[in-house]
């Protein structure tokens, strides 16, 4: 069987973006490369790395959750009927399937001074613990993953000489404590709007369920594409995402989801990035980092995205939010309209 390889740039934009990315030569990526030092955290339970990028291929190796190993190269599969055609080549040669991979690096930072108000911080590692005190030998509360948004409260330095820093948790109003040099502070550049020079009237989202597809429009142009995961029917219940216009009235950059019984299709989320509620119920579009397999429903009725393209989209729309501020709330918004 033939192994299609995509390029560097074009894996990065597959990976960040989504399929339909790679065709909107506006989202320019960075000339360097980026590929160099790319890892993959299994995201499900196990996974299975294949011969050839076929799940009918033969097994080579059997990978388990959390674990953190170099992707090497991509290939698309043959199945042109499949809604994510991407696979990764892993460290043994082996090809997983991409919608059970995180794509992650490991970046440490140098510990920074936190101003009065607080300041956003991302975790840049596959993953880091956060803990009641800081302190390794505390009380763990909760594993936070790559590309998790948090608000950062302050400092400490422990009496082993590290630095740690103290995050909020915004559901429950407590606070626990992470490593510091596993969270990079994001600068108030990043979180600057995007078009802003645009009309509010003139941009739109579309959302077509059918395709899991969201396009992003500028009066009649296409400015932004991305695929995304709606809500599914699940054994607990019939989780659907909910046609209609709607406006982005309630945005932040973070937040703690968590509701029902996490042994019974329930779920505990820290840190859910870039979230742009659309109904008062909780829907809302936000960053995902507990699946990779955008392009077919897997939500309890929200519009997963990937990360980097929840935070394009928290940057576009309206409200703005100013990085000083854990939320804004209101009656303006982006036009969204969500069809079948």
């Amino acid at each position: 069987m033939s192994k299609p390889i995509l390029s560097r740039r074009d894996f990065l934009k597959l990976s960040r973006y989504g399929l339909m990315a790679i065709f909107l030569p506006n989202l320019a990526l960075p000339e360097a490369d980026e590929f160099a030092n790319l890892q993959g955290r299994i995201i499900d339970r196990t996974v299975w790395a294949y011969d050839e990028p076929d799940p009918k291929a033969k097994r080579k190796k059997l990978y388990w959750h959390d674990l953190v190993v170099p992707i090497t190269n991509t290939a698309i599969s043959e199945d042109e009927t499949a809604h994510n055609r991407v696979w990764y080549q892993l460290e043994a040669g082996g090809y997983a399937y991409s919608g059970g991979i995180q794509p992650v690096r490991t970046i440490l930072n140098a510990p920074q001074q936190i101003p009065t108000r607080g300041a956003l911080g991302e975790v840049s590692v596959p993953f880091t613990d956060a803990y009641l005190e800081a302190d390794l030998n505390a009380d763990l509360v909760y594993r936070l993953y790559y590309e998790t948004v948090h608000w950062v409260t302050g400092a400490v330095n422990a009496v082993d000489g590290s630095t740690w820093y103290r995050l909020l948790d915004d559901k429950f109003e407590t606070y626990y404590y992470v490593l510091a040099k596993h969270i990079r502070l994001i600068s108030n550049e990043e979180l600057a709007p995007l078009s802003p020079d645009v009309p509010s009237e003139s941009k739109h989202v579309e959302v077509r369920l059918d395709d899991q597809l969201l396009l992003a429009y500028e009066k009649e142009k296409t400015v932004f594409a991305t695929r995304i995961s709606t809500g599914v029917k699940r054994l607990s219940g019939n989780y659907t995402t909910p046609d209609g216009d709607f406006l982005t009235f309630h945005k932040r950059p973070t937040r703690h989801m968590a509701a029902g019984d996490i042994a019974s299709n329930g779920f505990d989320l820290p840190g859910v990035p870039w979230v742009l509620y659309i109904t008062r119920s909780g829907i809302s579009f936000h960053g995902t980092y507990w699946h990779n397999d955008y392009g077919r429903p897997h939500s309890h009725g929200c519009l997963n995205m990937a990360p980097q393209a929840a935070k394009w989209l928290y940057r576009w729309t309206l409200p703005t939010v100013p990085p000083e501020k854990q939320l804004v709330y209101g009656y303006v918004g982006t036009r969204v309209e969500i069809k079948i």
